[in-house]
This record gives structure tokens, C-alpha cells and sequence, in this order.
């Protein structure tokens, strides 16, 4: 695919309406890198491969590996409670407070309302003010007994750094992976980032009046890189270069309730899935107008990471993703679950009520067998997308799908219980509890 490869990607950004897109890939020892588009509808930039963009979540990888690194060298194990290492730490519920553990942080089953977007400055105390700020964080779920995406927890696993290495976040990255690895083109501060061709975010076509995420999230979110450079990352978790055991990461900790979005389980740090019987490792990120996703398929070595700043760019990145992994591997990339060919009559209106948690409100109507969603942001990043609303068709008894407002994108919804039989929606990797 190499020789049609940069064919594809201006093409498939064209499709989609993404402004712009790098994409790095490693297949048999060696690394293909391509780009199209520009970095900035405003100014008309163009990307190229060594192009910065913001990678989001994916972060929250080598946030994990860090962590276990200092594991695998005698410090807090996994399973150690975060009280031990940060002995002001506190969150509203005082029984989740003695008892979250590291593992909890990292595989996204503490419970604790994962998106606290606040800014706590530009500072060097920034983490440690926004560890602060949780504890008037309430449970989204109990401790333990199910997945729910938490932002939160990846801040202050990223606070457990600083604290056992005595530096900043940002020093800890660079000093444990960055420079070991020899990434050059790997930052987290926009003052550093200034110094390359950087991307810019785009909503409904347009420059985002914001360029990132505040700096106190930094661990769960803030890294900008080239796709080389996360590729060079992710083969390191293959050949042992940050690790003893990089597999550890893999291994199945939680399954995930909605499993037709991102994989069917958690793993510490890692999303995991399978396509055509091959373990695939994989996280995504998403910021202010940008997108990122990289995989690892580690029975064949391959590795692909593809950023983009705008448009329809998680469809975008399936479509290519789906084309590669044909190519390079023969593999069949599992597509978005969509309506079943045949209709399925269920009783949809057990399901209407309001589901709410921090940031974010979920509403479910009755509607002509099937139900209408309302999606409210509440939070400090509500006033960068209005509600948004979608008629959903039932698939089975608990899983409807949808298409929110001008995405071409199937968006899944799974309803279930807690064990003690508690009502829940898994809608976007989170958990949210029926409130009304």
C-alpha cells in the first residue's frame, strides 16, 4: 500500500472533511510516513509527516507505563492505594478515598466522575491543585464493578508521579520515555510545540477559538506528537524498550459494556480487541478539534498511528485503518455496528428517563419503537458544541445505534446493570447512571 498510501489519505480526508492528517506506520522493521492537507484552514499550512498534533487520550498510555515502570523497579505496585503515595488525596466518598487503588486509576474502575475539566493554572503545582479539586468528586459507579472513562483518575495517577519522582509530569515523560527513546518530536507545552509545524483543531470547519486542553490535564491528555514518534513508542512496548514486561499491559482487566466502540476490554493503560483472531492493542484520543488513534497488532508486528484536526475524523480514521490493516496484513477490520437488516421490536421505552454525570446530560425518549437521545454537555467545554440529538433504532434488547447530528459515523448505546441492579447507559467508553 506504500505506493498508494498518500493517494488514499487525501482522498479519504477529502471524503471525510478533514482538514488535515500525518499518518506513520511500521510493517516489517520499517516505518512509512505520510500527510495531506494542512495544518490550519486559516492559514493553509500544509501538513507534512513531522507535523505536531495533539494525540489526546493516548496519553494516558505512557502515563500507565510509567507507572509500571516504577513497578517493575520496586516502587507502588498496581495494587497499592493511592492514599499510601498521596496522603491528601480525597474524593467525596471516604470508603473509595482508603480504598482506590493504581490498578483502579489505570483501568478506569474507580467510579470517580472522570471529567473534571478545570484549569488550575499554568503552573508548576497545576496537577497537584487539580488533585486537590476531586475531592468534591462524587462516584459515577462503586468502586470496581464496572468501566467507565475517567480523565480524573489519570490526573491523579499522573500526581502519583510527580510525587514519587519529585519533579513535574512533564519532566517524568521526558525523562523516562522521551529522551530514552530518542523522540524528538514529542511535547506537551505550547511553547514548545511552537517551534514546529503544529496542527490547530477544527469544529464545523473552522479554526477552534481554543487550541488545547488546559495544562492541568496534562497526564490524561496533554502530549503532541508526530505519528512516528507514537509509533516509535508503541514499538517499544513490543521489543522491551520501557518495559520487563510489556504484555502485563494486555492482559484483560475489565470488559468494556459497550464493546462496539473502542474494544471489549480494558487493560492497563491499553484498549483491547480482536480482528480476525489477532490480538489487537490499541487507544484513541480526542481534544479540541483533534483526533488520534494508534494500533498495534502484535502477531505481525504492525503498528499504525494516524492524527487528524477536524471533521468526521474518528469515521475517517476507521475507513483508513480498515484499508491498511487489509493491505499490509489481510486482516478484516470489524466495521461500526449499524442497524440490523431485519427490525427488532423492543420494549424501548423502559429505557427513557434522564442519565447524567459530571459534564455531561443524557435524555431518552420513547420514540416510534426505538428512542430519541438528547446529548448535553454541562461542564467548561459545553459552549463548544450545542446539544445534540439522534434517533436510535434498537439492534437488541440493551444496544441501540444512531447517528449524532452531520456524522456519517454508526454511534452505539448499551443499556445494563450494576450488579446491586442499578440502571446504567454506556455511551462514549463512560457510564453514566440513570438520575430521573
Amino acid at each position: 500500500m506504500a505506493g498508494t498510501t498518500g493517494r488514499r489519505l487525501a482522498e479519504l480526508i477529502a471524503e471525510y472533511e478533514v482538514p488535515g492528517a500525518a499518518l506513520a506506520y511500521l510493517h516489517d522493521g520499517e516505518v512509512h510516513e505520510f500527510a495531506a492537507g494542512v495544518l490550519n484552514r486559516a492559514t493553509g499550512v500544509e501538513v507534512t509527516p513531522d507535523s505536531l498534533f495533539q494525540i489526546g487520550s493516548v496519553t494516558k498510555v505512557w502515563t500507565a507505563t510509567m507507572l509500571m515502570q516504577l513497578a517493575e523497579r520496586g516502587g507502588p505496585g498496581p495494587d497499592t492505594p493511592v492514599l499510601e503515595v498521596l496522603p491528601e488525596f480525597r474524593v467525596a466518598d471516604p470508603g473509595v478515598t482508603r480504598s482506590v487503588t493504581i490498578r483502579h486509576l489505570l483501568t478506569h474502575t474507580s467510579g470517580i466522575d472522570g471529567d473534571l475539566f478545570l484549569d488550575t493554572g499554568r503552573g508548576d503545582d497545576c496537577v497537584s491543585r487539580y488533585v486537590e479539586a476531586c475531592a468534591d468528586l462524587a462516584q459515577n459507579h462503586p468502586l470496581g464493578v464496572t468501566q467507565s472513562y475517567c480523565n480524573s483518575g489519570y490526573v491523579i495517577a499522573g500526581r502519583i508521579l510527580e510525587r514519587l519522582d519529585g519533579k513535574r509530569w512533564d519532566d517524568v515523560l521526558r525523562e523516562r520515555i522521551v529522551e530514552p527513546l530518542g523522540l524528538t518530536h514529542t511535547w506537551t507545552l505550547p511553547e514548545d510545540v511552537l517551534r514546529f509545524r503544529s496542527a490547530t483543531g477544527h469544529l464545523d470547519g473552522e479554526p477552534t477559538p481554543i487550541w488545547g486542553l488546559m495544562r492541568s490535564v496534562g497526564p490524561a491528555g496533554l502530549i503532541c506528537a508526530r505519528p512516528a514518534d507514537v509509533v516509535a513508542f508503541a514499538r517499544a512496548h513490543l521489543d522491551g524498550g520501557l518495559l520487563d514486561d510489556p504484555r502485563a499491559l494486555w492482559e484483560p482487566q475489565v470488559d468494556i459494556p459497550n464493546p462496539y466502540t473502542l474494544g471489549r476490554h480494558w487493560g492497563i493503560g491499553w484498549i483491547l480487541d480482536e480482528w480476525d483472531g489477532h490480538r489487537v492493542i490499541s487507544h484513541g484520543g480526542n481534544t479540541i478539534g483533534q483526533h488520534a488513534m494508534l494500533w498495534i497488532v502484535p502477531g505481525t508486528g504492525t503498528i499504525a498511528c494516524v492524527t487528524a484536526n477536524g471533521g468526521h475524523s474518528a469515521a475517517f480514521a476507521r475507513a483508513l485503518v480498515t484499508e491498511l490493516f487489509a493491505e499490509l496484513d489481510g486482516l478484516t477490520v470489524p466495521p461500526a455496528l449499524g442497524p440490523p437488516e431485519t427490525p427488532v421490536a423492543v420494549d424501548a421505552d423502559r429505557y427513557a428517563g434522564r442519565y447524567e454525570r459530571v459534564g455531561t446530560r443524557l435524555t431518552f425518549a420513547g420514540r416510534d419503537g426505538g428512542l430519541r437521545l438528547r446529548l448535553e454537555n454541562t461542564g467548561p467545554l459545553a459552549a463548544l458544541k450545542p446539544p445534540q440529538e439522534a434517533d436510535l433504532v434498537p439492534v437488541d434488547e440493551t444496544t441501540f445505534v444512531g447517528r449524532l447530528p452531520g456524522d456519517p459515523a454508526w454511534t452505539s448505546v448499551v443499556f445494563y446493570e450494576l450488579p446491586d441492579g442499578s440502571p446504567y447507559v454506556h455511551l462514549g467508553a463512560r457510564a453514566t447512571p440513570r438520575t430521573g
